[in-house]
């Protein structure tokens, strides 16, 4: 049975075209970042410059990215710090604290091109407060992160014939993004909130509570609780706030 990759290469070859040896030829340029308004939940979209050799041509790229957190390259204020205890400790142990952050894993496509192509990377994200990536955001004030994107993937190349290989596990594209992209991100869907994620067991003891108290919304019942932590005083009783209906406790209730 004859070769046909082999002899693709031959070909091209003899015709002086120049294909490259491999997929390692590709690189990776993060250009810019913004928040999608149309997205049904907080996603980021990041620009992408894709770079193979000259006169190289790319069929498709299947490609995987992990994008990290690398809090370790930048410097932070004293709030900051204060928010970031939970996740790295007292500053005098960031040394051997401040270990990269896992962001997001996502999945990218990118059609046909020759040399170079930019595409759009689009990345998910949630405003969990039990997720590493979400706490560290939101304890910033100002400045920039510094992300570093990891790509792995499959390229499929070649001028005249057709040839299957993978993207080398060491390309990859440092980016610092701003954090005012992550603040307008939050700030088209949870406009003035936060969202907080809890067990069922203990949101239905809230939900009974909110019920037991009469109180108008999921902020009346925490700050009601909250209250009473700090006076050492037990909550309000039962139908003290006006227009206190008790909601039904197994039906949907406003946020």
């Amino acid at each position: 049975m004859t070769d046909t990759t082999a002899a693709t290469g031959t070909t091209a070859q003899q015709a002086g075209t120049t294909e490259p040896e491999g997929a390692a030829n590709l690189t990776f340029t993060c250009t810019g970042v913004r928040a999608d308004p149309y997205a049904a939940g907080p996603t980021l979209v990041f620009r992408l410059r894709v770079t193979a050799g000259p006169r190289t041509r790319v069929h498709a790229l299947a490609l995987r990215c992990q994008i990290r957190i690398e809090p370790a390259k930048r410097g932070y204020g004293p709030t900051e710090a204060e928010g970031l205890a939970d996740l790295f400790g007292e500053r005098s142990r960031w040394g051997t604290t401040l270990q990269p952050v896992q962001f997001a894993q996502v999945a990218l496509m990118v059609p046909s091109f020759t040399e170079e192509t930019e595409t759009d990377l689009v990345v998910p994200c949630s405003y969990d407060m039990d997720i590493a990536a979400s706490r560290y955001f939101s304890a910033l004030d100002t400045g920039e992160v510094p992300l570093l994107m990891l790509f792995s993937g499959t390229a499929f190349t070649g001028a005249r014939g057709f040839r299957v290989e993978p993207v080398p596990w060491d390309r990859e594209a440092a980016y610092r993004m701003p954090v005012a992209v992550w603040r307008e991100m939050v700030e088209q869907h949870f406009p003035g909130c936060g969202w907080l994620r809890l067990p069922r067991d203990t949101m239905t003891e809230l939900l009974a509570f909110r019920s037991r108290h009469a109180l108008a919304s999921w902020e009346a019942t925490v700050r009601a609780l909250l209250d009473a932590a700090d006076s050492g005083k037990p909550p309000p009783p039962s139908g003290l706030r006006l227009g206190g209906a008790v909601p039904n406790v197994t039906g949907r209730t406003a946020p």
